[in-house]
Formats: C-alpha cells, structure tokens, sequence
C-alpha cells in the first residue's frame, strides 16, 4: 500500500499513513505533529460572573470531570494525563515500529512539532518527496500493473476543488455562549490525534 500526502497530513492524518508501506509525500506538505492533546475549557468564572450555577446529577465522582463548568482537581488532571501518555505510548511505537525508528530517536523529535516534507524524510518519517503521479506509479509497480485508474472519492455536497474553482466563502461564525464550548472543542473533552496551532 502506498500513502499520499498532498497538503496536511499531520497527527492523525500521519497516524492513518503509517498503515502504508511507503508512504510518498508532496513537496510543500506540513506533516508530524506526533502527540495526544485534550482540549477543554473552564468557563466556571465567567458563569459565577452572570449569575449561572451548573449542577451536574452524576453516577460516579468522576463522571463529569473535564466538564466546561468547573475546573480539574490534581486527580482528575492526573487521570487524564494518565490516558493522554498511554495513547501517546501507543503513537510512538507505531511509528518506531512501522518506520524502523529507535524508540528513544522518535521521542526525541515526536513533541507535537510540525515537519515540512523534507524534514519528514530526514527524520525518516516519509520514504519520498514528491506528487500523487509518483505515489500512483510506486503503487502500479508493487502491484506490478500496466495500468491504474485513480478514483477519488467526495462526501456528498462536499465543495470539490479544481483548478478552476474559486475560493468558498465560509459562513460568518456567531457563536453564542452555550455554543462556545463546541465551537472550540466539541461536545466535551476528547483524546485526539490532531495538529491543533
């Protein structure tokens, strides 16, 4: 199987490509971002500050941790640190062993940094620099076929940009303040293998 990287392929986009055998990546790529983050926020001041008190009807003490209403203890931030180095663990070592990198050489440059193509080759990260042209034509001859037909695929009422298409206008963004926590976030704190700036 061969990998393409044609614009971001960084944190989970990388994490996909790994399953590849070689994987090929554009010239102006921005790839790495090696790492787990969670996001959440803490909008328990702003609330105390309009009168609003949240109340949470939990099973367990630790069911709502992470929750936007109020802070984390020490124990909760340590449970969460605690899955984020677990899966964090599981990331270096897939690519220690997909890539055949020494673990301790991929920790060193697996600190959430961004890589352009070239420095993803030094680091051993991608096998080549180049286009999908060359990543079709490394994956005809390992299939050792004359001929092959690229078939892209688009989520339905997915914009499909061309060479002739003109930039879509994002909508205007008015987020009220029950819809900032998943305008930043999503519903929640979530482990994810994102590059996040």
């Amino acid at each position: 199987m061969v990998a393409a990287i044609m614009d971001v392929g960084a944190s989970g986009g990388y994490y996909v490509a790994l399953a590849a055998d070689t994987i090929v990546a554009h010239p102006t790529t921005v790839t790495g971002s090696i790492g787990v983050v969670m996001l959440t926020l803490n909008a328990e001041g702003l609330l105390q500050k309009v009168g609003v008190a949240p109340l949470a009807i939990k099973s367990g003490a630790k069911k709502d941790m992470g929750s936007p209403f109020r802070g984390l203890s020490d124990e909760e931030r340590a449970i969460f640190q605690g899955v984020i180095d677990d899966l964090y663990g599981r990331f270096v070592a897939l690519i220690a062993k997909e890539r055949r990198i020494p673990v301790d050489r991929v920790r060193a440059f697996a600190d959430g940094r961004i890589y352009t193509a070239q420095q993803a080759k030094d680091l051993g990260l991608v096998d080549r620099v180049g286009y999908l042209e060359e990543a079709v034509d490394l994956a005809k001859q390992a299939a050792r076929l004359p001929e092959a037909r690229v078939v892209m695929y688009h989520r339905p009422r997915d914009y499909r940009s061309n060479i002739y298409s003109g930039t879509p206008v994002p909508e205007p963004i008015q987020p009220s303040l029950l819809q900032l926590s998943s305008l930043l976030i999503g519903p929640g704190p979530r482990f994810l293998y994102l590059w996040w700036p």
